[in-house]
């Protein structure tokens, strides 16, 4: 085993980025970059008990891509490992952006068909500089100048961060591997090729070697603070941080007691847990929006929103699920998926009581259904007097407005018989001791309670 080798191995194991067995997807452009990655992972493949898959991404950009494509799936064959080709389709007016999104959407496509623990790229120390540099000159806030992280969400690994450019090309001219160059990466019209062929340059001209180390010096103390950043998250129990889902809630009491900077800070690294980045100005936006009324909406970039939800503020994805349609059971027994709930039904002996929340009840006879919640629903809850409107019901248990639409009713009819988590309520109530039929309901793969009409 060559030194590179040895010293890849000693940076993944210290730095706990394989932590469990699993498939690796490894994105080879076919540049020396990548395809050194490929040799080292298969060398450390055994060891850190990982399958790898080759994926490689055509984006259709430059003439003759399609070359490239083969020459990749040639290696692939040739090492005995599964390949992945996806052709974008992109063409030579692409931005860098929009090349990025595309491959990435493909990329985690695959890990997703592979059930893939790992998705493994090539980022080196010079895109780390590159990075670092970019986001100083758009006046990012700490979190950006940070730069690349080597372990993101999703399995995403970045295991080349500490070597050079230089040591990776030297390491597939030693191994005598076949690589292909990208014209784009010495295109000055994109703006990374540029920093990189002519900023970099320059500034080393200038100021020495030393410029380069100086931009890993600020991107070290700045990962630094973000790690602090997130670590205090878990030290403030009054904040009641909860992930949930692809996002997270926080009590808007704390957030309002604190400094608008610290509330910002906190928010920010808040976002970064469940992969939405904010700026400063959209921290302290979101910092400032915590303290309006109950029921407001802020739209976030990237298609995220924050809500105001009584005393939680909620931050997440927009989500264009549909509504579910109603579900009338035929079998006598059955599980089925309602929206982001598992409905499941049974025969069982009716209990003595049945208590007005909950997330289990029982009905008397077959013929129910399950249904979203409609305009004008309204129940009796078991042991009130006077029907309540469901929609009233939800607002109260602090259902986010968003999910209103579309929570589950248990009916027969027009009868509201069940609202799961929330009220039972007083139509067909089985005799204790009778057959009856016993339903569960389990919200995101869980039982929650909310609150009781």
């Amino acid at each position: 085993m060559d030194e590179l080798s040895q010293r890849f191995r000693r940076h993944v194991e210290r730095a706990r980025l394989f932590p469990a067995p699993g498939v690796a997807v490894v994105a080879v452009s076919g540049g020396p970059d990548s395809v050194a990655l490929l040799d080292l992972m298969i060398a450390a493949a055994e060891s850190l008990e990982l399958s790898l898959l080759v994926a490689h991404a055509d984006h259709q950009i430059q003439p003759g891509s399609s070359g490239v494509a083969q020459a990749v799936e040639a290696l692939a064959a040739r090492l005995g490992l599964p390949f992945e080709l996806g052709t974008l389709g992109l063409g030579p007016a692409a931005t860098e952006t929009s090349a990025r999104r595309a491959r990435y959407r493909w990329l985690r496509d695959v890990q997703r068909r592979h059930g893939a623990r790992y998705l493994v790229t090539g980022h080196h120390r010079g895109d780390q500089i590159e990075t670092v540099l970019l986001r100083v000159l758009r006046g990012s806030g700490t979190a950006g100048l940070a730069g690349i992280p080597a372990r993101s969400r999703g399995g995403l690994v970045r295991p080349l961060l500490p070597f050079t450019r230089a040591e990776l090309s030297d390491h597939v001219r030693s191994r005598g591997l076949e690589t292909h160059d990208d014209p784009a990466n010495r295109d000055p019209r994109h703006l990374r090729s540029w920093i990189r062929t002519a900023l970099l340059p320059l500034l080393t001209d200038r100021m020495g070697e030393s410029v380069q180390g100086g931009l890993l010096r600020a991107q070290r103390h700045a990962a630094g603070q973000r790690r602090a950043w997130d670590r205090a998250l878990d030290a403030l129990p009054e904040l009641s941080l909860r992930v949930v889902g692809s996002g997270f809630e926080v009590a808007r009491e704390a957030v309002a007691t604190y400094d608008p900077a610290l509330s910002a800070a906190l928010l920010a690294a808040a976002a970064r847990r469940v992969g939405l980045v904010l700026g400063p100005r959209r921290a302290r936006e979101l910092a400032a929006f915590a303290g309006k009324a109950s029921g407001r909406r802020l739209e976030l970039p990237g298609g995220w929103v924050a809500e105001t939800s009584f005393d939680r503020l909620v931050v997440h994805e927009v989500v264009t699920a549909q509504v579910p349609a109603a579900l009338a059971p035929r079998e006598e027994r059955g599980e089925t998926t309602f929206g982001d709930f598992i409905v499941r039904w049974a025969p069982a002996a009716a209990p003595g009581t049945l208590g007005r929340g909950g997330w289990t009840t029982f009905v008397g006879e077959p013929g129910w259904e399950v249904r979203p919640v409609r305009r004008g629903d309204r129940v009796l809850p078991v042991g009130g007097v006077g029907h309540r409107p469901v929609r009233r019901l939800l607002m109260e248990a602090r259902v986010p407005r968003g999910d209103r639409v579309r929570y589950p009713v248990v009916a027969r009819g027009e009868t509201i018989l069940w609202v799961p988590g929330i009220c039972r309520g007083a139509a067909d109530l089985p005799t204790p001791g009778t057959p009856a039929i016993r339903l569960d309901v389990i919200e995101n793969g869980e039982s929650r309670p909310h609150g009781r009409a």
